[in-house]
């Protein structure tokens, strides 16, 4: 009997499966994030929502993308489920790839970067691999990536879009928000963004004099001897002998040109 085994064969349902949309945030919200700094916004969520920084922007460092996340799941090394996020995606959202941080296949390259620009996707943040950098970056298109390599795509799925992902340790599902530049990658749940605001807006508006006051060099540490104090830490002052004397002889005779060449 010829019979073709099951145990590869795609399952419809979870694991391979379409969601075409999700609830997005007024657009005054994006607006109202993105003119915070992707650090400030880390430490407002506390440092636990920052994305793996080994997955970086690949292109212009003068890129920033703030918007509404379109997940996509596909098995290392496959895009089916990238060309299908094209039609699914709306103008301004971000698609985000969770490839499982795989190094042996690229998940998409400047074609695809090409399409989605003709779309109006923000930009792509891919845990994984992309192909074509120089092409892309011609194309002056956002993405983000844990590297690059010349192996292409296979295009058999499975594959999931708008489900949960994880995206370099961080949980995101559809309609989160994400804020990403050279700084690095914030994904925020779309359910407390309205507080983050709030958090971030009382954040600026206390320490707009402390920075003034630091950038004028008006600053003191002893907050840190306070803290040092609490925990008993240990200060040790060694006795320093002075240089040998033959030491200092040599200094003082240092060859001008050589001083020169090294200052």
């Amino acid at each position: 009997m010829n019979k073709r085994l099951r145990s590869a064969a795609l399952n419809p349902g979870p694991g391979f499966r379409v969601r075409t949309d999700f609830v997005r945030l007024e657009s005054i919200v994006y607006r109202q994030l993105a003119r915070f700094e992707t650090p400030d916004i880390s430490d407002m969520l506390n440092r636990l929502y920052a994305v793996d920084s080994e997955i970086r922007l690949r292109t212009n460092p003068e890129h920033r993308l703030c918007g509404p996340v379109c997940t996509v799941k596909v098995f290392p090394g496959d895009n089916l489920m990238v060309h299908k996020v094209l039609d699914i995606a709306k103008p301004g959202d971000i698609v985000a790839i969770d490839a499982g941080g795989s190094q042996m296949n690229a998940v998409l390259g400047d074609i695809i970067c090409t399409k989605a620009r003709h779309r109006g996707i923000q930009g792509f943040i891919v845990d994984g691999l992309i192909r074509d950098l120089p092409q892309i970056q011609e194309l002056d298109f956002p993405v983000f990536a844990r590297g690059e390599t010349a192996i292409g795509p296979l295009h058999r799925g499975p594959g999931e879009i708008n489900f949960p992902i994880a995206l370099g340790g961080i949980v995101v599902n559809p309609g989160d928000v994400i804020v990403a530049d050279a700084a690095g990658i914030v994904a925020a749940p779309q359910d407390i963004v309205a507080e983050l605001i709030r958090r971030l807006k009382v954040h600026e508006a206390g320490s707009r004099e402390y920075l003034e006051a630091v950038h004028r060099g008006e600053f003191s540490n002893a907050w840190v001897d306070e803290m040092l104090a609490e925990q008993n830490c240990v200060f040790e002052t060694p006795e320093i002998d002075p240089p040998p004397s033959e030491v200092k002889e040599a200094s003082s005779h240092a060859d001008p040109i050589e001083t020169e060449e090294h200052a």
